[in-house]
């Protein structure tokens, strides 16, 4: 990525409760404008930053040949009066395969296979690794709202917005992305309604993987994450990523922590849930267990037929099993044939070199995006490192599993008081 801006919110004494909205929900819609114009009331010198970003960009446009690269969107819209639904938003081509799932427009075959790879894809800070408009882009605006995972691009600011929207955004102290603000068009970029819906659809329909995912839900609808936790302890991983508040973990019936399951039935977990998410693994390497590797993916399957909400419940429930490099091909294929998805592989590489990696099966959307296959001398190679390390080899699989648990911000409440960039 490119480089940080340490930012914070502090144009004015308020703080604007501009949580992501759906047009579905105008009551709020119509108190957040309020508050919105509220505030800009106040902004007094830079209330022209506000103006420029939501500034028609067909008002800018002077040009009378066609530009090169992706300014032909622009052109086609304003000059050729081109329905921008017949155009991709992504990279300006006229071959439209479909519709962008999130802004009124269009996106070509191409690019909507890399929209699906990367529209799930998180950096450790929590915010997504790719512009949400284009699934590009080298230095990103992030979204200052509390509860916004959503970034962009400068390119797609400057050409679907207007000419300098990205120099007014990067003077801004604070900024709040298009999916976030009451009004629903910014220059040539519209949001869609019911853009949430929108997204689910696109994924199920135009999207390889067999597990349907959920749809996303609304900042103020979000509340913490109910966690049956089995064999290995993630209660430090999901502290760490906002989860659950530093200290709480199962005091407060958030999260229900099981090494052995061997006599647990159904109608324990249904008295200790409803769970929204169940977590297993294998042992580590390098750990001695007098349990095969295949008993825990067992048990694991077991356990989660109990958790699973009942069959048609539109609410998220996800569920994640790690295997440590421990279970056998057949166990493996067997796995698979239980889970009904297929395993991905990750890596830890740091430098160039495999630090560690996991197999893991799960329903969390986006991590066939992170597959990376290893070969028989890595995994060899790993088996040799882990012999004398378990310690380290267990800190690296948390790295792996955070990673795994990043999505999850699009669907339950989070807890964080770490500043973050403007852009990166």
């Amino acid at each position: 990525m490119g480089s940080r801006k340490n930012s914070s919110c502090s144009k004015t004494g308020e703080t604007w409760d501009l949580e992501t909205l759906d047009s579905s929900s105008p009551d709020s819609a119509n108190h957040l404008e309020e508050q919105w114009l509220k505030s800009t009331r106040s902004l007094s010198d830079d209330e022209h930053s506000v103006d420029v970003v939501l500034e028609d960009s067909r008002e800018l446009l002077s040009l009378t040949s066609p530009p090169p690269g992706r300014e032909i969107i622009r052109y086609e819209v304003t000059v050729n009066q081109r329905n921008i639904e017949d155009i991709c938003l992504c990279c300006g081509s006229l071959q439209v395969y479909t519709q962008h799932p999130l802004f009124e427009g269009g996106i070509c075959a191409p690019c909507k296979d890399i929209f699906l790879e990367t529209i799930f894809l998180y950096d450790m800070d929590g915010h997504q690794s790719y512009c949400s408009i284009c699934c590009f882009g080298k230095t990103l605006f992030i979204c200052e709202s509390p509860d916004c995972t959503r970034c962009y691009c400068f390119e797609c600011v400057d050409i679907l917005v207007g000419p300098g929207t990205s120099e007014r955004i990067s003077a801004m102290a604070c900024w709040v992305c298009f999916l976030c603000l009451p009004f629903t068009r910014s220059g040539l970029l519209q949001r869609r309604r019911k853009w949430r819906h929108q997204l689910k659809a696109f994924h199920d329909l135009e999207g390889s993987n067999p597990v349907k995912m959920y749809k996303i839900v609304s900042a103020w609808k979000r509340q913490p994450v109910r966690v049956l936790n089995l064999f290995g302890k993630i209660d430090k991983e999901l502290e760490s990523l906002g989860f659950l508040e530093s200290g709480s973990g199962s005091e407060e019936g958030r999260l229900k922590y099981l090494e052995d399951v061997t006599n647990v039935v159904r109608r324990d977990v249904e008295r200790w849930g409803p769970f929204d998410l169940v977590y297993g693994s294998t042992q580590p390497l390098g750990y001695s267990c007098n349990r095969c590797p295949g008993w825990y993916m067992f048990q694991f399957h077991r356990i989660l037929q109990y958790a699973q909400p009942p069959s048609g419940s539109q609410q998220p429930f996800f569920w994640l099993f790690v295997d440590n490099l421990l279970l056998t091909e057949d166990d493996q294929v067997t796995a698979t044939r239980f889970f009904q998805v297929e395993a991905v592989t990750l890596q830890d590489v740091r430098s160039r070199v495999l630090q560690n990696a996991v197999r893991v099966w799960s329903n969390i959307p986006g991590l066939k995006s992170k597959h990376s296959a290893l070969t028989p001398k890595e995994q060899q190679s790993l088996e040799t490192q882990t012999r004398t390390g378990g310690n380290m080899a267990a800190q690296k699989v948390d790295l792996l599993v955070k990673t795994c648990l990043l999505p999850l911000r699009e669907y339950f409440k989070y807890f964080s008081q770490n500043p973050l960039p403007l852009y990166k």
